[in-house]
């Protein structure tokens, strides 16, 4: 579903425009998406040092999972809106929250039943102490050392830098009809 989103969304990209192109607006809105894109880039490589190669049979509370029980959702958030402001309009970065509002909070909630069902109380210990969602920093508790998988962080590095190729996309669509090779066809805000 979501791959099928992002058809939608490039396809609609490359017949349209920013109403503000080439306005301090502009620059302010893909500078203040790239700052989102960056932290949520940074954040997701966080969550994958620590559940690569962890997830199926390990319940992982330290780290980025001891401030947030979804981190990698809290920070594709972070990315989505920063993809959406990139475009440097409000349109696609309300857009992205909305999809990920409407479709996260069921995929969340599954997850923690299998979780529930996997680990049982040492899951509702958990879930009791670190929010669902919002990261409460206060709460971070990192180890001095921990045991890293590089094979599986290294699958994992790919599906942490989608955010950034979206950048990418954006720059080249931008360019696109810069050259006049894609049409505008709509204008957003």
């Amino acid at each position: 579903m979501s791959q099928l989103f992002v058809l939608l969304i490039v396809g609609l990209l490359a017949v349209s425009e920013s109403r503000w192109e080439f306005s301090f607006l502009d620059a302010l809105l893909f500078l203040l998406g790239a700052v989102l894109v960056g932290g949520a880039t940074m954040g997701r490589l966080w969550c994958s040092l620590y559940i690569a190669g962890y997830k199926e049979g390990t319940l992982v509370t330290t780290g980025p999972y001891s401030i947030s029980r979804n981190p990698l959702y809290f920070f594709s958030l972070m990315g989505a809106i920063g993809l959406g402001l990139a475009t440097e309009t409000f349109t696609f970065g309300a857009l992205f929250a909305l999809w990920f509002g409407l479709f996260y909070p069921a995929v969340i909630r599954g997850e923690e039943r299998r979780l529930r069902e996997l680990h049982g109380a040492r899951f509702e210990d958990y879930a009791r102490r670190v929010p669902r969602f919002v990261p409460r920093l206060g709460l971070l508790v990192e180890p001095e050392s921990y045991v890293v998988q590089p094979v599986k962080f290294r699958n994992h590095l790919l599906d942490a830098l989608w955010f950034v190729w979206g950048l990418g996309l954006l720059e080249l669509i931008e360019a696109a009809h810069k050259y006049e090779l894609l049409p505008t066809l709509i204008r957003w805000y």
